[in-house]
């Protein structure tokens, strides 16, 4: 998968690169770059920006001066941190504990991204959510369902990394309503916490996240696809969470049978 730059609004792109798994199978990653209020970029998530993907963001943010930070939002996303931040060594790097912990030599900043002081500090531009009831870090690091949610607030655009997926069938079917899925990552049963009252937090967080950011438009998955207003035959982003909430009422009640 070559690397390409969506404009999804006049201060969102989405830039979709490469990730192998084995270095055989693409399944593809993320990052966003903003344009905040105040002129200045910042990057969520990171990837290895090369040729003519680089030379574009370079033009758009003044020769990679004006990139202010890089948000690190997936405390498993970590092969392209270190890239980025080479590439754009002026910008603040911010990133959760794990990243922290797993790449202790870069100059991180002291605040978390999934902590409440960065989210305040963003809070013109950008508001973020993270899943409750679940392990954000996971003991077993294949389990990738937890990642901070991010919403840029004057185009209505989510960037999410594992924890939401959507995708489309390939050929004309996928251009319709009944070709595209959008869903929580097929982890949710084994990351949900092993107490009482997890799966009820999971579903009041995931029914907070359709209520206050109803008014979303556009949404960016890591591995999978975009889903844009523009090309949205079907039923906007918090109905399609809706139901994809729905989908795990199963797992949530089975997980509540077995730990209450």
């Amino acid at each position: 998968m070559s690397e390409q730059i969506l404009k999804i609004a006049d201060d969102f792109w989405n830039i979709r690169g490469s990730f192998k798994i084995g270095g055989v199978v693409d399944i593809g990653t993320h990052a966003s770059l903003i344009r905040r209020a105040n002129g200045k970029f910042v990057f969520l998530d990171a990837l290895r920006l090369q040729g003519e993907v680089l030379a574009q963001v370079l033009a758009l943010t003044n020769d990679g001066q004006d990139v202010e930070a890089v948000l690190n939002l997936h405390p498993f996303h970590t092969v392209y941190v270190r890239p980025m931040h080479e590439t754009f060594p002026a910008a603040r790097l911010y990133g959760t504990r794990r990243h922290q912990a797993q790449l202790a030599d870069l100059p991180w900043e002291a605040e978390l991204t999934e902590e409440a002081g960065l989210h305040e500090q963003y809070a013109e531009d950008l508001r973020f959510s993270v899943p409750r009831g679940v392990e954000f870090v996971s003991a077993d690091p294949k389990l990738h369902f937890s990642s901070v949610l991010a919403l840029h607030k004057s185009s209505g655009t989510i960037h999410v990394d594992d924890t939401l997926s959507f995708a489309r069938v390939p050929g004309p079917l996928g251009r319709t309503g009944l070709g595209q899925f959008l869903v929580f990552h097929p982890t949710l049963g084994r990351v949900l916490e092993r107490r009482a009252g997890a799966a009820a937090e999971f579903r009041r967080w995931a029914k907070g996240l359709i209520g206050d950011w109803a008014g979303a438009q556009n949404l960016c998955t890591a591995h999978n696809a975009t889903l844009l207003a523009a090309d949205n035959p079907g039923s906007g982003i918090s109905a399609r969470i809706q139901r994809a909430l729905d989908r795990v009422e199963r797992t949530l009640l089975r997980h509540e049978k077995k730990y209450g």
